[in-house]
């Protein structure tokens, strides 16, 4: 059984959602990304969602954008992202670790290479933003052939056709993108997203991750009063922006917490 389908069936049996942060891996260089990613542990994080950087980050907004432009600038590859996945398994076997990047460089890599790489690395997930389901067959085939989940975008945009291609596909579980836009961006709707859920859980059984807008405990409740996992990006983007290299890994494990005491207050 996978990481991520143990991680969300330990929640459900306790009545709990999920939450998902996102970092980029190599920002604001790579000495600090392990220590990060086990402050989002520390910090009651279920899966982490890895970025990997690209120089063409078409979903993204502002600040993910800079994100991917500090970690590009120091050198960081995608064969150093599954390098500090590595390192990352060295100390916790457990937690669910989410590849979340774009075409090219896996294209460049070989998918197959790819694949095998990401799956002795310890990764369980990989969600390619630019891979549409209606061309990601083999992209699929070649995660599920090494026991790694495909995980797909879903968008206010999908209709029941597309919703239904990605189940088709998609394992772990599915990213629900609350606005019609680069991420960080909007005001989160929350009423909009609770009547497109539905739509969706008719196509798939597999758990419902929101993100794009959520920035707070508050926030972070009400979706997952609505969804099975919140997931938090942009957010905590702004906050390793903000701190020194000294200070970014609590000031992140506490804004973190936070968002986790705000999902914990929403029991099934």
């Amino acid at each position: 059984m996978s990481r991520i389908k143990t991680a969300f069936d330990r929640l459900n049996a306790e009545g709990r959602k999920a939450l998902i942060p996102f970092i980029t891996a190599g920002d604001p260089d790579a000495a600090l990304t392990l220590p990060l990613m086990q402050a989002l542990v520390e910090a009651g994080a279920d899966v982490i969602e890895l970025g990997v950087p690209f120089s063409d980050p078409m979903a993204d907004g502002p600040t993910i954008q800079r994100a991917s432009e500090r970690a590009l600038a120091k050198g960081m590859t995608l064969r150093k992202v599954l390098q500090l996945v590595s390192a990352f398994r060295t100390l916790d076997d457990k937690t669910p670790v989410v590849l979340m990047g774009y075409a090219n460089p896996i294209e460049a890599m070989g998918l197959e290479k790819f694949a095998e790489k990401a799956a002795q690395s310890g990764v369980d997930g990989v969600l390619v933003v630019d891979y549409p389901p209606e061309e990601a067959a083999a992209f699929g085939a070649a995660m599920k052939a090494h026991g790694m989940d495909p995980i797909f975008l879903l968008a206010p945009t999908s209709n029941a056709e597309r919703i239904a291609q990605v189940a088709e596909i998609a394992s772990g579980y599915v990213y629900y993108v609350s606005l019609a836009g680069v991420t960080g961006s909007g005001a989160l709707n929350v009423e909009a997203v609770a009547e497109r859920l539905p739509l969706i859980r008719e196509k798939t059984g597999l758990p419902v991750g929101v993100g794009f807008g959520i920035r707070d405990a508050s926030t972070a409740a009400r979706i997952a009063a609505i969804a099975d996992a919140v997931v938090v990006g942009s957010r905590i983007i702004e906050e390793i922006e903000k701190s020194t290299v000294e200070t970014a890994c609590a000031n992140v494990k506490a804004l973190v917490a936070d968002i986790r005491r705000g999902v914990d207050e929403v029991k099934k």
